[in-house]
């Protein structure tokens, strides 16, 4: 019986397996892959999707938008002539005792588009408490009885709200009646006039819309 072959000897190590004289790496091997053709894929995929979704889609909803909706699309604008006086969809303030006024805004210094925000005051903050005790105060003194509407004293989430609940209009007839000389129950009834139903919240008066028909009713 001959020897055994190497690789059954105790304690010995089975030879390498060399690789055949000529023969290299694999040709396509991802160690001989070019860097560029191996990103490709991705630079192309990144350089469409930014086309697609920068340029393409954002033009696409603005045309659709500019010729379905123009008036919602720029802004849901309120002209007098040649003047903008303001969106049906960004509140303002009105701080005469002549208008309906807007609930508080943290927005800035108050219905600042560039600046919408809640005051992110919570329940327990001293300063909300005091803040609200104050506009209480202030209705108070305008003849207000009775519970106080909540959107009269507190702000909105996004400090923009244009609209108003129709309780917290009607808290405010009595003072704009007495200052313009108007009837109660005229004010009161522009307010039902100008109150609108919503699909999927409560109904809801867009202060300037009730405003400008009180100056017309004023001027009558």
């Amino acid at each position: 019986m001959g020897p055994f072959p190497k690789r059954f000897v105790c304690g010995g190590d089975p030879p390498p397996n060399p690789t055949p004289e000529g023969e290299g790496l694999k040709e396509g091997s991802i160690m001989n892959t070019d860097i560029t053709s191996a990103f490709r894929p991705a630079i192309v995929m990144t350089i469409l999707f930014a086309i697609l979704l920068g340029l393409v889609y954002p033009l696409a909803m603005t045309g659709i938008g500019q010729a379905i909706f123009p008036h919602q699309a720029n802004g849901s604008l309120v002209h007098v002539g040649n003047r903008v006086i303001g969106s049906e969809v960004v509140g303002q303030a009105f701080v005469s005792d002549r208008y309906f006024q807007t609930r508080p805004s943290a927005a800035g210094k108050g219905y600042d588009g560039l600046a919408s925000s809640g005051s992110n005051l919570g329940p327990t903050s001293l300063a909300l408490v005091d803040r609200v005790k104050a506009d209480v105060a202030k209705r108070r003194a305008e003849g207000v009885i009775g519970p106080i509407p909540a959107d009269l004293v507190t702000a909105s989430g996004s400090g923009l709200d244009p609209d108003l609940s129709p309780e917290a209009a009607l808290a405010q007839a009595a003072r704009i009646a007495r200052v313009r000389g108007l009837g109660v129950e005229k004010v009161r009834a522009l307010v039902v006039a100008h109150t609108e139903d919503s699909v999927l919240g409560d109904p809801h008066v867009n202060v300037l819309a009730l405003n400008r028909a009180l100056d017309a009713a004023s001027k009558r």
